[in-house]
Parts: C-alpha cells; sequence; structure tokens
C-alpha cells in the first residue's frame, strides 16, 4: 500500500514523497485505556519532526474532523482502518479504508501546497463521493487508473480544480 501512495501523491499532487509503514503496536485495554494516547504520543514524538505520520487504527477516533471517521493535523493523521468481525481481510473494506486514506492525505497536501481552503476543498469533494453520484477514482493492483476492477479507490482529485484552490 506505501508504494501505491508513493505513486499517487506523485502523479496527483506533484511532490515525491517517501512512505514508509510499520505497525504501531496498540494494546487493547479497558474501556478508559482502550485509546492508549500516551503509547501513540509517545511513538509520534520519538519519530523524525520532517516526517509526515500517518496511523491506521483499530479503533474509531473520538477527536476526528471528517466526517469519515479520521483525523489530520500538521505532520499527522489517522484513520479508523475497519476489517470485518473475523479481522480478516475483505475487499471492500480495503477499499473503503484506501478511499479515507486518500482523504486525510490530501487535506495534508494540499495544505502543504499553502491552500487556504484545504479543509472544505477535500469535504466538498467527499460530499460529492458520499451523496452525490461522483465515482471514487479506481487503480488495479499495477496502479493504472481503471474502471473495471481496482483494488485502490482514492478521492477523485481532479475535482480540487473545480472547488476553489
Amino acid at each position: 500500500m506505501s508504494k501505491f501512495y508513493q505513486f499517487w501523491i506523485r502523479k496527483n499532487f506533484l511532490i515525491n514523497m517517501d512512505i514508509n509503514c510499520d505497525t504501531l503496536v496498540v494494546n487493547k485495554h479497558s474501556l478508559f485505556q482502550r485509546l492508549d494516547i500516551p503509547i501513540l504520543i509517545k511513538d509520534h514524538l520519538n519519530r523524525d519532526k520532517n516526517v509526515y505520520h500517518f496511523y491506521l487504527c483499530y479503533f474509531k477516533p473520538i477527536w476526528t474532523d471528517c466526517t469519515c471517521n479520521g483525523y489530520h493535523a500538521e505532520n499527522f493523521g489517522m484513520i479508523w482502518w475497519q476489517s470485518n468481525q473475523n479481522h480478516e481481510y475483505d475487499v471492500k473494506l480495503a477499499k473503503k479504508n484506501c478511499a479515507v486514506v486518500s482523504h486525510e492525505l490530501s487535506h495534508e497536501l494540499l495544505r502543504q501546497q499553502q491552500n487556504k481552503n484545504y479543509i472544505d476543498v477535500v469535504h466538498q469533494v467527499w460530499s460529492k463521493h458520499i451523496f452525490d453520484d461522483l465515482q471514487f477514482q479506481h487503480y488495479d493492483k499495477n496502479f493504472y487508473y481503471t474502471k473495471k476492477y481496482s483494488k485502490f479507490l482514492t478521492i477523485d482529485t481532479s475535482q480540487f480544480k473545480l472547488a476553489n484552490i
């Protein structure tokens, strides 16, 4: 997935960004410790400050600022990575999850390009995906844009130009 987003960012935002993936170990505890916020903060602070950190969490962030159950801030992003009840790979959920990742990444990438409306622009396009008939962008396993089989779904970045950038 990291190779796909490296390609996607370069293609749509003209930014060369190294993408690395690793796992944040977050243990399930009692209801009050479920979020493991101290572990998340410690992990984030111990990483390179010049690298954008993106977390895929098994829990729904309670501090979400997007309708897609994600959160973004400078140098930081996270989404609720949904899986089926057996925690097995599910193509439909993976596609949905990828679209949400592209949503949160779009906020940060537009912010880095100094777009003053980076939040509203992304949410306008996202609303068209959810409530209108705007299709997500589809990419196959070789990262080719397709309308048939798709492994990855992303927000339609061509719409950003139409949304007053």
